[in-house]
């Protein structure tokens, strides 16, 4: 490890010189209270800028044990310090000048998810922090301009470290209400199943969102209030009592007219997989966190999936306890969909009527009379919403407003009225009794058999590198091949999409040999990101990327949208 006078020393008798020099700068430098380091070097000004990472030792740093003691608490306090350095960079952002990328500081961009992210990782063991981050370094054209990078390094970079890295500088009662919510979350998130509810959405959230592409909460929007009927109260460790609409485990139909917040409720529900920061109006909204969204996906990419417990008997004598195709139509994807998540460990499946099949979801009376079920090979999800749950233990929550069919099998319902929910269930049923019930098919279905055990591509034999490229929450791009995840939309962060193409080129790499089964190579996958952290699906410390954790479900959901796999 070098000082940092060697740094500027170097810094002097590069300046001037060919882009290229900036090379000589890699390396690990001792700055006052933190280890400056230069892990990789962008090859000119307009190339990806460089990758530099700050470490800061424990007892530097100085953060009370008691604020990381448990992983949820040091997923929040890292989340904290990224955003306190990303504010703190942003204001000397390309105040270094020069042609290209010059100048420019970044750290990741955190939303309104807590997310565990390689750009700031804290030992849980030595309190020792690493915050990753991007550099432009600065070039007049491609001639090197090294004053004005040491204006980066040793004028901006320390006061970056000094207002977000240090305990001392920090304000403790901020950063204690970040950890108590931090635990408050996680104590619902745990008293979820034992009180038998799949999801909690406290009185007083704020649902509605900014706008369709703003994920902060709407001015002024409508607060949420539960019915009576479905009101449960906990207390918390630090807010107390706190009181909202518990959700049973079972069937939950939403229904309501347009506009009326329907949509909006299960959006919520999608995304209390993950906890929100304080003021995001969702902080108390908590789902199951293996809940997966269905919907129907035309086009995807199908891998030997048994979709039989929903369809069978196909005109052209396609088998679909091995169903494969490149280009799946609404049903088949709904159905693989639906089957997918079981196999990834889903508790609670989340669908909207607007982005689903309709004959996957339902045939009414009239179409069973006219096409008799013996000439249908859809075994439609209300056929067997029922039997997930008592043979699966799989709760669904439905948005409807166009069938009542599901009022028939609905645990509860409720009714969305100007954001406003209700308790219609007695009111629903007694309503249901006037119209006849759909008949179910007379056997249950056999269980779906998960036994794919994927082999390596071609593409990744060998020492050629593996290009990837991520396309921001739509896909990753890997050598040749896109993964479309443009469906799977409990991704909320293209650092996901990203971590999402790591783990498919580790596994392709270290783990698939066509002997595990895709559950036991996403196990493997998850052991390493546990020992290692996500860091640890790169192939040093120089290329680790920035990403942010995806579940085990969008995991899955990536491997099986994989085209090239191999089966």
């Amino acid at each position: 490890m070098q000082t940092s006078a060697e740094l500027k020393s170097l810094l002097s008798r590069i300046d001037h010189r060919g882009y290229p020099a900036y090379k000589d700068t890699k390396g690990m430098y001792q700055f006052p209270g933190y280890v400056l380091s230069i892990d990789h070097v962008q090859g000119d000004p307009f190339a990806s800028p460089s990758k530099v990472s700050i470490h800061v030792k424990g007892k530097t740093a100085d953060f009370p044990r008691e604020l990381y003691k448990d992983r949820h608490q040091r997923i929040a306090l890292q989340d904290e310090l990224t955003r306190r350095f990303g504010r703190a960079a942003d204001q000397f952002a390309f105040k270094a000048k020069g042609s290209g990328k010059s100048g420019l500081i970044s750290v990741s961009r955190c939303g309104q998810e807590v997310l565990e992210r390689t750009a700031c990782t804290l030992d849980p063991a030595s309190g020792d922090i690493v915050m990753r981050f991007e550099v432009g370094f600065p070039a007049n054209g491609r001639t090197i301009n090294a004053r004005e990078l040491e204006k980066i390094l040793f004028d901006f970079l320390p006061r970056c470290v000094k207002e977000s890295l240090f305990y001392k500088n920090l304000d403790p009662k901020r950063l204690r209400g970040i950890i108590d919510l931090a635990e408050d979350q996680q104590y619902i998130r745990e008293m979820l199943p034992k009180l038998g509810f799949c999801a909690f959405v406290a009185d007083g959230s704020v649902l509605p969102r900014e706008s369709g592409i703003s994920s902060r909460p709407m001015k002024g929007g409508v607060k949420f209030q539960s019915p009576e009927e479905l009101r449960v109260t906990l207390d918390l460790p630090h807010r107390g009592k706190i009181a909202g609409m518990g959700i049973r485990k079972g069937i939950t139909l939403i229904v309501g007219g347009g506009y009326h917040g329907k949509s909006t409720l299960l959006k919520a529900l999608e995304l209390g997989v993950y906890n929100h920061i304080a003021g995001d109006g969702r902080e108390y909204v908590i789902t199951d966190d293996t809940a997966m969204k269905i919907r129907a996906e035309d086009g995807r990419s199908i891998r030997k999936t048994d979709i039989s417990m929903f369809i069978n008997d196909l005109p052209n004598g396609k088998d679909t306890v091995e169903f494969a195709t490149e280009d799946a139509s609404g049903s088949t994807s709904q159905a693989a969909n639906v089957v997918e998540s079981i196999e990834a460990g889903a508790s609670l499946l989340l669908i909207d009527e607007d982005t689903s099949a309709t004959n996957f979801m339902i045939r009414d009376e009239l179409m069973q009379r006219v096409i008799h079920r013996d000439m249908e090979p859809i075994t439609p999800f209300i056929d067997r919403i029922r039997e997930l749950y008592d043979s699966y233990g799989i709760s669904t929550v439905i948005v409807a407003g166009s069938s009542g069919a599901y009022f028939h099998i609905a645990d509860s319902i409720v009714q969305m009225d100007r954001y406003v929910p209700r308790d219609i269930t007695g009111y629903a049923k007694k309503e249901a009794e006037s119209f006849p019930m759909i008949s179910g098919p007379d056997e249950p279905a056999v269980r779906p058999c998960f036994d794919r055990k994927p082999a390596p591509s071609q593409a990744f034999k060998g020492n050629d590198r593996i290009k990837m490229k991520t396309l921001a929450r739509e896909g990753v791009m890997i050598n040749k091949e896109t993964i479309d995840l443009r469906y799977v939309e409990q991704i909320t962060d293209s650092e996901q999409v990203t971590a999402l193409g790591y783990c498919v080129k580790y596994a392709q790499k270290n783990i698939l040999d066509g002997r595990k089964t895709l559950t036991q190579i996403v196990d493997e996958l998850e052991d390493v990101i546990g020992r290692k952290t996500l860091a640890g699906l790169c192939e040093s410390r120089s290329s680790v990327a920035c990403m942010a954790m995806p579940r085990r479900q969008e995991i899955f959901a990536c491997f099986n949208r994989c085209r090239s796999l191999k089966l």
